[in-house]
């Protein structure tokens, strides 16, 4: 599982920043995934052997793009329906889905893993990846990750910031946040689900994440109340922090939820939820601090 994962960040890293070798551009991220003068669409849809599988669909499955038999006596198209058929993929009767069908119905792992396979099939064949150069990009890729920016930002438009900042504003403003935190409570949180998720460390139970569900529902509710209330302007960026804060942790969740499907989405999450979580407790703090130093002065 975790050289899966690397793969795939690997991957994810190549297609956000670009790369040189040597000097020499190998991937251009304004043009898209290139290697050398080839944009990794015309990789995706290279068929070495011309048997009609795509050398990517044949490096992930194992197989030979250079043999239209990689096991002698069993085509390597019959083998890839055989495949796409068990996977649904593959219409009634035995038709492929068309070339928009199947784009469509690509999750962001799928994407990464044909151009991965593409991309990387290109540089073996030319002898520029080696380990080292995955275990850099690997690493360089982790960062990458952790500070990708956030699908939403709130700014001072999206809140109701009040004129009013004497004491009982700032009163009003706190009885509203306790408010709209006391409505909402559950008998565990995220790190419980973690739990249950990684088991003993031997199996993986991703059922475990439905439990994330009324998590990320509670979060969502408490955002949409934290921008409804009218805030004081002397606390307005602080708590606009903190609704960043919850946005960035309920996105996260969001995102880990997609483990079995979307693994690129979910490792992501994965990822940056520490991170995320570290910076909600700062802007918690930060915020009420600077209500408890107001209501006693």
């Amino acid at each position: 599982m975790i050289a899966f994962a690397v793969l795939f960040l690997l991957a994810l890293y190549l297609y956000k920043n670009g790369l040189s070798w040597n000097g020499k551009e190998i991937f251009k991220r304004d043009a898209g995934l290139a290697h050398e003068s080839a944009l990794v669409e015309d990789l995706v849809k290279r068929d070495t052997d011309g048997d009609g599988v795509l050398d990517w669909e044949e490096n992930l499955l194992g197989l030979d793009p250079t043999k239209t038999e990689t096991t002698p006596g069993a085509p390597d198209i019959t083998v890839v329906n055989s495949l796409r058929a068990e996977a649904g993929s593959v219409q009634q009767g035995g038709s492929s889905l068309n070339s928009a069908d199947y784009e469509e119905n690509l999750t962001e792992t799928d994407k990464f893993a044909r151009e991965f396979f593409s991309t990387v099939g290109a540089l073996n064949q030319s002898g520029t990846m080696d380990q080292a150069t995955v275990d850099k990009l690997s690493g360089s890729l982790a960062e990458h990750i952790k500070n990708s920016t956030p699908r939403k930002i709130f700014t001072l438009a999206d809140i109701k910031v009040s004129s009013g900042d004497d004491f009982q504003s700032i009163q009003n403003y706190n009885d509203a946040l306790n408010n709209v935190f006391g409505k909402y409570s559950l008998s565990y949180t995220a790190i419980d689900v973690f739990q249950k998720f990684i088991g003993d460390g031997n199996t993986i139970n991703a059922g475990a994440l439905t439990e994330l569900d009324p998590i990320i529902l509670q979060l969502n509710q408490k955002i949409d109340g934290l921008v409804k209330m009218e805030v004081p302007q002397s606390v307005a960026l602080l708590h606009l922090d903190f609704i960043n804060g919850l946005e960035k942790v309920a996105e996260n969740l969001s995102d880990i939820r997609f483990f079995e499907t979307d693994v690129i989405v979910a490792l992501t999450g994965i990822s940056q939820y520490e991170t995320s979580i570290n910076s909600l407790n700062l802007a918690t703090q930060n915020l009420f601090n600077a209500i408890s130093k107001k209501l006693s002065n």
